[in-house]
C-alpha cells in the first residue's frame, strides 16, 4: 500500500477533558490558565485551585483568537461560559498578545508552578520540550524558579523539527518515538544542528538504504543529546521531569534519561505534561484570587 501524500503526518490529536470525577458543587473560584504557544495552545480551568476541564489545541494564526478558543472549548458541556471565569492568567511564546488575561507570567515560571503541582514538591529539574525551543529549569521545593537556561536557535531538537521529519517520512507524529526504539542498535545520530540540513542528512543516509527506523533512532538520538547538553549547563538534580509536546516522545525522553543516567517521573494516567504550563498559569491566577488581588 502507498502512503497518503494527503495525509497530515505531523498532526497530533487536539482533545478536550472534563476532569473524571470533577464537581462544580460548592466550587466558589473558576479560574484559567492559558499557555499559547508556538504550535500548540493548551487551556486549562480550576474550579478552587482544582483542575475540572481542560483543551490542547493547534495555535491558529492569532494569539488571542487561540487562547479564546482553547479556553471556549475547555469549557464546552460544562455548562460554564467565560465571564464566569474571575481571572485568567496567559504564558508561553504568544502570552503578550492575550488580552482578555488579567495576567501574564512566563512559561518558564508556569512550567515549574505546574510541574510542582503533577508530580509534587520533590521535583527539581524540569526540561521543557516545547514546540520552537527547549529549557532546562531548576525549582525548589515549591515550584519557584531558581535557575534556568534555554535554546531557540532552531527547530531541530523541538516539536516543530519532529513535525518536520513526520512529513519526511510518512509516519504518523505520535509513532515516531516508539518506533526509534525498534531498532537493534543505536546508529549514529544526526549531525546537524538545524532541522533544514537535519532533513537533508536523513534524505542522503534512506538514499544510501537506512530503514525509517534507523534515521529516527538517528533523529531522536540527536535531540536527546542537544536537551542532554543544554541541562547539564543548568544542573541536573533528582527528581527530573519532562513537560511539553516531546514529553510524549518515548524515544527521545528514554535517551535523555539514558545519557543523563537519571529516570524521570512519570505524570499519571490524568496529567498530561503538555498541560503543565496552562496548570501553572491557572495556579497562580487562583493565587491572586486568594491574595484578594483583581488586576
Amino acid at each position: 500500500m502507498k502512503p497518503d501524500k494527503q495525509k497530515q503526518y505531523w498532526k497530533w490529536p487536539e482533545y478536550r477533558r472534563t476532569v473524571p470525577d470533577a464537581n462544580l458543587a460548592g466550587s466558589s473560584v473558576l479560574t484559567a490558565g492559558v499557555d499559547v504557544g508556538s504550535v500548540s495552545s493548551k487551556a486549562v480551568i480550576m474550579a478552587d485551585a482544582k483542575p475540572f476541564a481542560y483543551s490542547l489545541m493547534r495555535t491558529s494564526a492569532g494569539s488571542e483568537e487561540s487562547a479564546e478558543k482553547a479556553l471556549v472549548w475547555a469549557l464546552e458541556g460544562t455548562g460554564m461560559k467565560l465571564e464566569d471565569i474571575k481571572y485568567t492568567v496567559a504564558t508561553g511564546y504568544g502570552r503578550v498578545n492575550v488580552s482578555f488575561a488579567n495576567r501574564t507570567v512566563t512559561e518558564i515560571g508556569c512550567h515549574a508552578r505546574g510541574a510542582n503541582w503533577i508530580w509534587g514538591p520533590l521535583v527539581r529539574t524540569i526540561i521543557d520540550m516545547g514546540g520552537q525551543d527547549c529549557k532546562a529549569i531548576c525549582c525548589d521545593q515549591d515550584g519557584i524558579v531558581t535557575s534556568f537556561v534555554m535554546n531557540d536557535k532552531c527547530a531541530a531538537g523541538t516539536g516543530r523539527g519532529i513535525e518536520v521529519f513526520a512529513d519526511l517520512l510518512q509516519i504518523p507524529i505520535e509513532e515516531i518515538g516508539a518506533l526509534s526504539l525498534s531498532v537493534e542498535s543505536e546508529p549514529d545520530s544526526l549531525n546537524s544542528s538545524c532541522v533544514v540540513f537535519q532533513k537533508s542528512e536523513a534524505i542522503g543516509r534512506l538514499q544510501r538504504g537506512w530503514t525509517k527506523e534507523n534515521v529516527l533512532a538517528a533523529l531522536c538520538s540527536a535531540t536527546a543529546r542537544r536537551v542532554t547538553e543544554l541541562v547539564k549547563r543548568v544542573g541536573v538534580e533528582e527528581a527530573l521531569v519532562v513537560t511539553g509536546g516531546i514529553a510524549k516522545n518515548v524515544g527521545v525522553v528514554t535517551r535523555v534519561e539514558r545519557q543523563l543516567g537519571i529516570k524521570s517521573l512519570p505524570a499519571g494516567p490524568n496529567y498530561d505534561p503538555q498541560l503543565a504550563g496552562a496548570i501553572g498559569a491557572a495556579l497562580f491566577a487562583n493565587d491572586r484570587i486568594s491574595k484578594g488581588r483583581t488586576s
